[in-house]
């Protein structure tokens, strides 16, 4: 029994770690892939655009601006900053 609770439990709190964006989120290799998956994570994308190479996507969640750069080679963050 407590074995089901556990699994339900954590059934229902997969999404809002999914939703969590960290340092080792992969978000794609093309602006539109960045976008897209930012965007379903519920984050507000404000503006993109490619910036010494990689892509640079400016975005608000929850009151809280932030920036984020991403290698477009394997579409990891390269830099994650909050601004608020």
């Amino acid at each position: 029994m407590r074995k089901i609770a556990l699994i339900a439990l954590m059934a229902f709190a997969a999404p809002a770690f999914a939703a969590d964006l960290t340092a080792d989120t992969m978000l794609g290799k093309s602006m539109d892939e960045v976008k897209t998956t930012l965007t379903d994570m519920g984050y507000d994308v404000r503006k993109a655009e490619m910036e010494d190479g990689n892509i640079e996507v400016y975005f608000v969640k929850d009151g809280k601006m932030g920036e984020v750069y991403v290698a477009p080679e394997t579409g990891a963050i390269t830099k994650l900053d909050w601004k608020n």
